[in-house]
């Protein structure tokens, strides 16, 4: 029988290219075409006004003083400032740190630390998250220390905090002398000269690292994964090709652009090919998604399954029309065959794929075709894009096995990261010696070298298309003055894929109710690392040698969760 390993040429080579250079050449071919419409903005570019504006904001950081390898941190909902750093930063070489909107005073400076952050671009505040009280409280320095110069203790590679406001970003306001307002940033664009840039960008290779992206760690604090310009754009590019989207094409962005889905496989998808970026939405509201597709005319929609389900669910979906709609890609959890139904007919969207892969892969390393039949494109992720090899390995003597057996899914190709950023060993852990990327998913191979995902070696829960890692929050429950011993791990979820469980067990003689739990969390973790069912127990399911049963607490939670009484 042959072996799971499946390697996929191209008829079409990789590019060669870095990011600034394609996008230049996209601009010189579309330059009237749409490239953005941000919608929450009320703005609209052409590609050679995002390119102008691409520029200022290129020129501006020059200004300031940085340039290839240093890093500069996004702290933000999306909107069209996101995208203009996202592109500037490429054009000269710098490093674009993405952080999570949703993270916490804790969070963040775990990842401002890690990453050794020497810039970070920000909003004030985003519903009831108050990014500058956030930073404050990090760094207090800032309420009389020159904006030029910050001296922080706990922050010591950080030295500009630039702040933007999405609607008036020409009038943001800031509270103390240590923050640089937007207005101010870009008045220094005009003291540098286009030849100037021109030469920086001309000096990038496409193997520099250009992108930091964070993802969960076993250890309870995230990883930060180094990408490439020819990681992320060769991924976008391909992706592209995968939908058949060209410059015809416009995109629904519902997704995060701090994340993969949303930076490469949206953002940067669409200024490979000339299409148009529609931002519906700073944070993701299913009927802004939907007027949006319909006022826009998108061909395009990407998604989670849950944002899919809440799309088909609003209250006035029926009040759209989607008929424009053509393709787009659902990934970061199993989607039922149902659903892919549902989205076909009743979304109007008849190619609509299945994406599957992770951060460490630029993120994308399978998508199904619109060709394949439903049985595939619902109980498979397609096969790999071009220019990857894929195979299935023993998990305990990785030797590669026959097609039709579970093992783990590796990966090796133009896409797998540079490595973890300051962080060897995990690298090390993650990549092998022959280059091969351990994805830690369960998988089997077909002889046409489709894959199945069937479950996880790593401790990790997906909860609506966020990873999510247990020990991060074990970790901060654990600091309750209450709690002698705590597990957190994931049961299935008709909405999120799963849902968060935690079991607790007290100190003698405590007492505790599981909305104190919840509350102790909501300062010190993102709201979807938040517990949704807290039980409180007197003892673990334990091995002889005294290690947690995980997979028995989650048979038992789900068997206590059936048992309940359907709600009417």
């Amino acid at each position: 029988m042959a072996n799971s390993y499946f390697h996929r040429g191209g008829d079409i080579p990789l590019l060669g290219t870095t990011i600034p250079e394609h996008f230049c050449n996209i601009v010189e071919r579309f330059p009237n075409h749409n490239a953005v419409i941000c919608v929450p903005q009320k703005q609209q570019l052409t590609y050679a006004q995002l390119s102008e504006q691409v520029d200022q904001v290129a020129k501006a950081l020059i200004s300031f003083g940085f340039g290839k390898g240093d890093r500069i941190g996004i702290w933000s909902t999306n909107n069209l400032q996101w995208i203009l750093i996202q592109m500037a930063t490429a054009r000269i070489g710098v490093i674009l740190v993405n952080i999570n909107p949703a993270y916490r005073v804790q969070e963040l400076e775990y990842a401002l630390k890690q990453s050794r952050v020497q810039c970070l671009i920000t909003i004030p505040v985003f519903k009831s998250s108050h990014y500058l009280d956030m930073l404050l409280e990090l760094c207090p320095e800032l309420q009389h220390c020159q904006s030029d110069n910050i001296k922080s203790e706990r922050l010591p590679d950080l030295s500009r905090i630039i702040v933007y406001d999405p609607l008036l970003p020409e009038q943001t306001k800031i509270p103390h002398s240590g923050f640089t307002s937007w207005q101010t940033f870009i008045a220094d664009a005009k003291q540098i000269s286009q030849s100037t840039l021109n030469q920086v960008t001309t000096s990038l290779d496409t193997d520099d690292a250009i992108n930091i992206q964070y993802t969960s760690g076993t250890t309870g604090f995230p990883k930060a994964v180094i990408l490439s310009h020819h990681n992320i754009l060769n991924n976008a590019w391909f992706s592209a090709q995968a939908m058949h989207f060209d410059e015809h094409d416009s995109l629904c962005i519902a997704v995060p652009f701090y994340h993969c889905f949303g930076m490469v496989i949206a953002n940067l998808l669409c200024f490979s090919v000339g299409a148009c970026a529609v931002i519906p939405c700073d944070y993701f509201d299913a009927e802004a998604v939907l007027k949006a597709v319909e006022k826009h005319q998108c061909t395009a929609l990407h998604g989670v399954p849950t944002m899919f389900i809440a799309e088909l669910e609003d209250k006035k979906f029926n009040n759209y029309t989607l008929t424009s709609l053509r393709t787009g890609i659902m990934a970061g959890a199993p989607c039922s065959p149902e659903l892919m139904q549902r989205v076909m007919t009743e979304m109007h969207c008849p190619e609509i794929l299945i994406g599957y892969g992770e951060t460490e892969a630029s993120p994308l390393t399978h998508l199904t075709t619109r060709e394949d039949s439903m049985q595939r494109r619902t109980q498979t992720v397609g096969h790999n894009l071009p220019h990857q090899e894929v195979k299935v390995i023993n998990i305990d003597t990785n030797q590669t096995i026959a097609i039709g057996e579970t093992g783990e899914v590796c990966f090796r190709g133009y896409h797998i990261m540079q490595g973890y950023f300051n962080n060897p060993e995990a690298t090390a852990d993650a990549i092998d010696a022959q280059g091969w990327l351990h994805s830690g998913d369960l998988g089997v191979m077909d002889k046409e070298g489709y894959i199945s995902i069937t479950g996880r070696l790593k401790d990790m829960i997906i909860r609506g298309g966020e990873n999510i890692y247990p020990r991060e929050i074990e970790d901060t429950i654990f600091t309750h003055p209450k709690v002698a011993e705590v597990a957190v791990f994931g049961v299935p979820d008709d909405f999120y894929g799963e849902e968060l469980v935690a079991w607790i067990r007290l100190h003698n003689a405590e007492n505790c109710k599981e909305e104190e739990i919840r509350e102790f969390c909501c300062d010190k973790l993102s709201h979807f690392k938040i517990p949704h069912y807290i039980r409180f127990v007197d003892e673990f399911p334990m091995t002889v040698t005294g290690k947690l049963q995980k997979f028995q607490m989650r048979k038992q939670m789900i068997d206590f969760l059936q048992s309940l009484p359907k709600p009417s």
